[in-house]
């Protein structure tokens, strides 16, 4: 969980009053009055996703639009994907790194014209994100809006998360493919409807004016209320188990400005030959990491490991410890525990044995590849 400056009352999203009147237990989340969870509880949310539709309030997101003929070259400088792969109406994740291959943060680059780009980025690191934008933007006389305070954004996931957003709205939206978005009006709300998620489900990320986001939020509640299938809120509780689940990374946790995106697992989305994007240099040096960011499994759900804690090596002489996890917790969708760790480069095969300190109490732990969780294994 990101740190907030404790000095300042948190800020509230457009659907803060929702959540009180759903009963929600607020957390300050970023700096942030978030829900953490409602009256269902963590586990059932969870659940409630795998296997029918889950409403979130992810309204504390930053968005920076990115305007100007020299706009792909601007944000080909900002990123280390290849912005040029990119067409209207197509999205891509990518990383921000800094002069020294840390990570700025990672995000979502949306093409909505060749001269018209949306970044969507962490909310905690909109500030700063935001700053680092302009700087390294500016050199291409591009303009950059703040377009955080006048957008909601609510995502919408699980297994019925497209039908019941196509149920509201006269476009076709089920035709539209994973990573790429739609301008469409749902439920008489103009949103601008993106095929992508953090939950490891299929589902839409629904993004419109502030002032509309309560009539969204609404409708979306309404649509088979009352029956087993119908959409609940969900939870930062729930978001977080869903997300390790999916082994997706958590800014502040599994990646940070210590982090290249090579140790991070995150090579995929460096493109050197698309240009000479910042901090090119150093990440491609450390391309040849001395530890790796791995997935692991407890067999025992009483041996969850939590962010912090030590891996170790008790047969090493002097300082044991060879690593630390980065992120954990029971599996729901998955049976034992679950959790990510960066460990030596040497240890990182899938299959290995590494120890866990949890506690004062060594745990077994192993590597594994890939993800915990796939829906169409499911």
């Amino acid at each position: 969980m990101a740190a907030s400056d404790s000095s300042k009352p948190p800020r509230h999203t457009p659907l803060f009053a929702a959540h009180e009147a759903l009963g929600a237990k607020l957390i300050d989340f970023g700096g942030w009055a978030m829900p953490v969870q409602y009256a269902t509880g963590i586990l059932k949310e969870h659940r409630h996703v795998r296997t029918a539709a889950g409403l979130f309030d992810v309204s504390h997101m930053g968005e920076a639009a990115v305007r100007g003929a020299r706009a792909a070259e601007a944000i080909q400088r900002l990123v280390t994907n290849d912005v040029g792969k990119l067409v209207d109406g197509a999205a891509m994740y990518t990383v921000m790194c800094y002069e020294h291959g840390g990570i700025v943060d990672d995000c979502i680059v949306y093409r909505r014209s060749a001269t018209d780009y949306l970044i969507v980025l962490n909310a905690s690191n909109t500030e700063k994100d935001l700053a680092w934008i302009r700087e390294h933007a500016a050199p291409f006389g591009v303009a950059i809006e703040d377009l955080s305070d006048a957008t909601a954004l609510i995502a919408v996931q699980g297994p019925r998360a497209v039908a019941l957003v196509d149920s509201l709205s006269p476009a076709d939206l089920g035709a539209v493919p994973p990573f790429r978005f739609a301008e469409a009006e749902i439920a008489g709300v103009r949103c601008t409807a993106a095929r992508t998620g953090y939950t490891g489900e299929d589902g839409f990320e629904l993004a419109c004016a502030a002032g509309d986001a309560d009539r969204l939020w609404g409708a979306l509640l309404d649509v088979n209320r009352g029956q087993d299938h119908a959409a609940l809120p969900i939870g930062l509780g729930a978001r977080d188990t869903l997300r390790l689940e999916a082994r997706l990374c958590l800014y502040g946790n599994d990646i940070d400005e210590t982090t290249n995106p090579y140790e991070a697992g995150l090579g995929w989305v460096v493109k050197p030959d698309a240009g000479d994007f910042v901090g090119k240099q150093a990440v491609l040096a450390a391309k040849a990491v001395t530890r790796k960011l791995v997935g692991f499994h407890i067999e025992d759900r009483r041996g969850i490991a939590r962010p912090g804690y030590a891996v170790v090596d008790r047969t090493r002489a002097g300082d044991a410890v060879i690593g630390k996890v980065t992120s954990g917790t029971k599996g729901i969708s998955v049976d034992g525990a679950i959790g990510m760790a960066y460990v030596p480069a040497a240890q990182a095969e899938p299959g290995t044995e590494i120890t866990i300190d949890c506690r004062g109490k060594d745990v077994p732990a192993t590597i594994v590849k890939g993800k915990f969780y796939r829906r169409d294994a499911a």
